[in-house]
């Protein structure tokens, strides 16, 4: 689906209609920022928009403002003309028309100091928002094959000392014993484990120092979670 104002962008119906178009978009075209964001960003005066009428603007506005004016120069694609996105003349001008260093129309004229000052505040309030989110704990589900040396060997003495074993990071789940051959079991046991903090072959090294009771370890299987 491709965009059609049908009419001057910053009037009610050209906002209704960018804001219902960003209501299931993060982008004018495509999954990732572009010149098309450019030449809209452009021409929307975000410093009028009622965020609470237009919030899908408002969110877009906030998040191409989060680029300079030199990374978003970088942005993929073609600039085209306001035209292309059914935008007519009445009271915004094509991206091609402004001066490079009109930077972010969202917080008023850059030739204003002070508006100059609210921008870089709004901007560093912004970024030091983003990197306080709490980064994502990357997590893999581990299966565990553990041999014993004979059919002898304790098999409830040789899973008591394998959840002996703890480490940060580390959570130990379910186990059964799966039959191997001439009466010798081995287990099989599940573990959780976050990647940065627990080495697979160090947790299999831990377990193997049970030497009596363990002959060796072996990964069954291995899932990103």
């Amino acid at each position: 689906m491709t965009l059609n104002v049908g009419g001057d962008i910053n009037s009610a119906s050209g906002l209704s209609k960018l804001n219902e178009y960003l209501s299931s978009r993060s982008y004018i075209e495509g999954y990732s920022p572009s010149q098309a964001d450019v030449t809209l960003f452009d021409a929307v005066d975000g410093q009028k928009l009622d965020a609470a009428k237009y919030p899908h603007v408002k969110r877009w506005l906030n998040h191409i403002a989060s680029y300079s004016s030199e990374e978003r120069k970088q942005f993929t694609g073609v600039k085209k003309d306001l035209t292309a996105y059914g935008v007519t003349a009445n009271g915004a001008t094509s991206g091609g028309d402004k001066e490079e260093d009109d930077d972010i129309d969202l917080f008023g004229d850059d030739d204003d100091e002070e508006a100059d000052k609210a921008r870089e505040e709004r901007l560093k309030a912004y970024h030091e928002k983003k990197s306080k989110k709490p980064a994502l704990i990357a997590k893999s589900s581990v299966v565990l094959d553990v041999k014993p040396w004979d059919d002898e060997t304790d098999m409830s003495k040789l899973e008591e000392c394998v959840r002996s074993v703890q480490m940060d990071g580390l959570l130990w789940g379910a186990s059964k014993l799966v039959p191997l051959a001439y009466g010798i079991k081995k287990l099989q046991i599940v573990c959780v484990v976050e990647d940065d903090k627990v080495g697979i072959d160090d947790l299999s090294e831990k377990i193997q120092e049970f030497e009596d009771y363990v002959q060796s370890v072996d990964v069954a299987a291995f899932q990103k979670i």
